[in-house]
């Protein structure tokens, strides 16, 4: 199967065009042409992920977040991102980043299905579908079981294999009305509150933005950028194997960027 034709199926169930404007999803690198027999599949195209799909012979590499994401203006080995670029260039491996996209029609679904929620609907509208009936955006807001922040935190923990999660607010506040928004959340924190969420789940939240989260009377849980996110790979495979049961999936370990000591 070409390159081409594995990208045509994806885009057939994540549009392209429902990334937001300032995102860059699609083929960033590589040949639409190649033959495609195995893929690798990881959150960030890190120089681990990049090695990974070296060395195991893959012939595609896809990613949530995009490798190039801001303008370049040149490829070259003199830096992070030319070096992986060159490397995957040298390697025949296309790459192809699915990001917003991925977001608005899958990541906070998946991620609420994993922890229990209940009744939601999207938090912040970005496209509607008037023949479908449907509305599309970030983030998802609906209800878990009545139960205490802390407890809400171990579920989450469990449920998303986190390493440990920051809370700001009360830890016995009770909890039923919650906001979710995989990756970074910081600017839905006012639409959470404006939609009577009790607490907002996401990550990459500052020491202000959580401190005024609960002075508006939102407890705000830090699961960090990664720790909902990583989800995506294991998602992504299991859709991939349904829409290409001939081609090999390989995935990136979970492995969090960061250590808490």
């Amino acid at each position: 199967m070409l390159c081409r034709e594995v990208i045509k199926k994806i885009e057939e169930v994540y549009p392209k065009d429902y990334a937001l404007s300032w995102d860059n999803v699609g083929l960033l690198a590589g040949r639409r042409d190649k033959e495609v027999k195995k893929i690798h599949l990881a959150l960030d195209a890190d120089d681990r992920a990049v090695k990974h799909a070296i060395t195991e012979g893959s012939d595609m590499l896809i990613t949530h977040h995009p490798l190039i994401f801001s303008g370049i203006k040149k490829v070259t080995d003199e830096d992070f991102i030319g070096r992986r670029l060159v490397r995957l260039l040298q390697n025949d491996v296309s790459y192809y980043a699915m990001h917003t996209n991925y977001d608005v029609l899958s990541m906070a679904k998946s991620a609420a299905d994993r922890m229990g929620m209940t009744e939601y609907e999207v938090l912040e509208k970005t496209k509607e579908d008037p023949d479908k009936g449907k509305v599309f955006g970030i983030g998802l807001i609906g209800h878990v079981e009545r139960q205490t922040a802390k407890k809400l935190c171990v579920i989450l923990k469990s449920a998303f294999d986190l390493p440990g999660v920051v809370l700001f607010g009360d830890g016995q506040k009770e909890m039923h009305r919650i906001a979710i928004c995989p990756g970074s959340g910081k600017s839905v924190i006012d639409v959470a509150v404006q939609k009577g969420a009790d607490a907002l789940v996401t990550g990459d939240i500052g020491h202000h933005e959580g401190i005024d989260a609960v002075a508006k009377g939102l407890c705000i849980i830090d699961v960090g950028h990664y720790g909902m996110e990583h989800i995506f790979v294991e998602d992504m495979k299991e859709s991939l194997g349904r829409m290409f049961p001939e081609l090999l999936i390989e995935t990136e370990p979970i492995h969090y960027p960061y250590h808490i000591l």
